[in-house]
Protein backbone atom coordinates (compact mmCIF):
# COMPACT_ATOMS: atom_id res chain seq x y z
CA UNK A 1 0.00 0.00 0.00
CA UNK A 2 1.15 3.80 -0.66
CA UNK A 3 1.67 5.82 1.80
CA UNK A 4 -1.09 8.14 0.58
CA UNK A 5 -3.04 5.31 0.65
CA UNK A 6 -1.51 4.80 4.48
CA UNK A 7 -2.08 7.87 5.72
CA UNK A 8 -5.40 8.30 4.23
CA UNK A 9 -6.65 5.20 5.91
CA UNK A 10 -5.14 6.30 9.39
CA UNK A 11 -7.23 9.43 8.83
CA UNK A 12 -10.63 7.74 8.51
CA UNK A 13 -10.00 5.77 11.29
CA UNK A 14 -8.97 8.55 13.56
CA UNK A 15 -12.10 10.29 12.11
CA UNK A 16 -14.24 6.87 13.36
CA UNK A 17 -12.47 6.59 16.61
CA UNK A 18 -13.51 10.30 17.12
CA UNK A 19 -16.68 9.94 16.25
CA UNK A 20 -17.74 6.78 18.29
CA UNK A 21 -16.45 8.05 21.41
CA UNK A 22 -16.42 11.68 21.44
CA UNK A 23 -12.66 11.17 22.47
CA UNK A 24 -10.31 14.00 23.10
CA UNK A 25 -6.68 14.78 20.33
CA UNK A 26 -4.91 13.37 23.56
CA UNK A 27 -6.71 10.17 24.02
CA UNK A 28 -7.00 9.51 20.16
CA UNK A 29 -3.03 9.74 20.00
CA UNK A 30 -2.53 7.25 22.81
CA UNK A 31 -5.21 4.76 21.06
CA UNK A 32 -3.62 4.98 17.89
CA UNK A 33 0.12 5.36 19.19
CA UNK A 34 0.97 8.22 17.26
CA UNK A 35 1.56 11.71 18.30
CA UNK A 36 -0.89 14.77 19.33
CA UNK A 37 0.96 16.78 16.74
CA UNK A 38 -0.33 14.46 14.15
CA UNK A 39 -3.55 13.66 15.24
CA UNK A 40 -4.44 17.17 14.89
CA UNK A 41 -2.77 18.32 11.50
CA UNK A 42 -5.05 15.01 10.29
CA UNK A 43 -8.34 15.82 11.51
CA UNK A 44 -7.45 19.75 11.16
CA UNK A 45 -5.56 20.27 7.93
CA UNK A 46 -6.31 16.86 5.60
CA UNK A 47 -9.24 15.53 6.53
CA UNK A 48 -11.20 18.60 5.15
CA UNK A 49 -9.67 17.63 1.97
CA UNK A 50 -10.80 14.10 2.10
CA UNK A 51 -14.32 14.23 3.63
CA UNK A 52 -15.92 17.83 4.37
CA UNK A 53 -19.13 16.13 5.84
CA UNK A 54 -16.86 14.09 8.13
CA UNK A 55 -15.19 16.99 8.78
CA UNK A 56 -17.45 19.23 10.12
CA UNK A 57 -18.99 16.66 12.52
CA UNK A 58 -15.40 16.19 13.96
CA UNK A 59 -14.75 19.92 14.32
CA UNK A 60 -17.56 20.21 16.17
CA UNK A 61 -16.48 17.17 18.87
CA UNK A 62 -13.56 18.85 18.91
CA UNK A 63 -14.79 22.29 19.65
CA UNK A 64 -16.43 20.74 22.51
CA UNK A 65 -13.38 19.44 23.92
CA UNK A 66 -11.95 23.16 23.48
CA UNK A 67 -14.55 24.62 25.34
CA UNK A 68 -14.68 22.24 28.10
CA UNK A 69 -10.74 21.27 28.94
CA UNK A 70 -10.32 23.87 31.73
CA UNK A 71 -13.16 21.86 33.17
CA UNK A 72 -11.65 18.56 33.03
CA UNK A 73 -8.32 20.74 34.39
CA UNK A 74 -9.45 21.29 37.30
CA UNK A 75 -11.39 18.44 37.97
CA UNK A 76 -8.09 16.34 37.35
CA UNK A 77 -6.42 18.65 39.98
CA UNK A 78 -9.06 18.10 42.56
CA UNK A 79 -8.81 13.99 41.86
CA UNK A 80 -5.11 14.45 42.42
CA UNK A 81 -5.20 16.11 45.30
CA UNK A 82 -7.95 15.25 47.23
CA UNK A 83 -5.95 11.26 47.17
CA UNK A 84 -3.26 12.28 48.93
Amino acid sequence: MSKKLEMEQRIMDETAYILATGCTIRQCAKFFKTSKSTVHKDLSERLPELNWTAYKKVRTILDTNWDEKHIRGGMSTKKKYSEV
